[in-house]
């Protein structure tokens, strides 16, 4: 079921990217966050209370806020850049370049939440990267 979801969130992302190229067309980039920001904090609070998943705040722990609280300041950080990026930037070469988290990500589950290396994502991190670069070269 993971992959479903995760093929989901692709061509979400994809339609995210191509959706804000145009809709920042003579704007700050920074407001255009800033709108995105309420729309997904109204959809994602809105899936919470329509699933009845508001009653599992008091399971939240000291480390769940703190870690959720840094993954917001990252998320936003991440998007305040991705879409200044979008704006000066071609679509067709920014989103690559974004996409380039995956690569970092993996490395990132190495090191910090001791994953097992395979063969497959030393491979595929290097198509990956390779692919990233190609393009911005």
């Amino acid at each position: 079921m993971w992959i479903l979801f995760a093929f989901l969130s692709a061509v979400f992302a994809a339609l995210t990217s191509i959706l804000a190229k145009i809709g920042i067309e003579n704007i700050n980039s920074n407001l255009a966050v800033a709108i995105r920001t309420v729309v997904v904090l109204l959809l994602a609070w809105g899936i919470v209370f329509i699933t009845g998943k508001q009653q599992d705040l008091v399971h939240l722990g000291r480390k769940n806020i703190v870690f959720l609280v840094l993954s917001g300041i990252a998320t936003g950080l991440s998007w305040l850049c991705y879409y200044r990026a979008l704006q000066i930037g071609e679509a067709s070469k920014v989103i690559p370049v974004d996409k380039f988290s995956v690569v970092i990500g993996m490395v990132l589950a190495f090191i910090v939440l001791k994953e097992a290396v395979t063969i497959k994502t030393i491979i595929g991190g290097i198509l990956i990267t390779a692919g990233t670069f190609a393009l911005i070269l």
